[in-house]
C-alpha cells in the first residue's frame, strides 16, 4: 500500500468515526438519561452551553442535543449541578438562568 493509499484511508476512517460520533450525540436524551439526571440532582439551566454542546431543546425545531447554533443560546439548555445554574457566569456579563433566556 502507498503513503498515499495509507493516508486517504486514515482520513476516511477519521470522517466515519466522526460522522458516527455527531449521529450519536444528535438524539433527544431518553427518559431514563433525564431520569438518571434529576437523580444526581442536576437542574437544566439555560443560556451556558456552547454551540452544539446543549443537552437538548434549543428552540422550535430542534429537540436534540447538540442543535444549538450559537454559544449560549438563551433557549438551550445543559444540565448543571443543582443550586449553581445562577451562579454561572458567561461572556457579557450574562448568568445562567432556571427558565429560557430570551433575546
Amino acid at each position: 500500500m502507498s503513503a498515499r493509499t495509507k493516508i486517504s484511508a486514515a482520513v476516511l476512517a477519521s470522517a466515519v468515526t466522526s460522522a458516527l460520533a455527531s449521529a450519536a450525540v444528535a438524539a433527544p436524551l431518553t427518559k431514563a438519561e433525564g431520569q438518571a439526571a434529576v437523580a444526581a440532582h442536576k437542574e437544566k439551566c439555560y443560556g451556558v452551553a456552547l454551540k452544539g454542546q446543549n443537552d437538548c431543546a434549543a428552540g422550535p425545531g430542534t429537540t436534540c442535543q447538540g442543535t444549538s447554533t450559537t454559544d449560549f443560546q438563551g433557549n438551550a439548555w445543559k444540565f448543571v449541578q443543582g443550586g449553581t445554574c445562577a451562579s454561572i457566569e458567561v461572556p457579557g456579563g450574562g448568568h445562567g438562568s432556571l427558565k429560557p433566556i430570551k433575546s
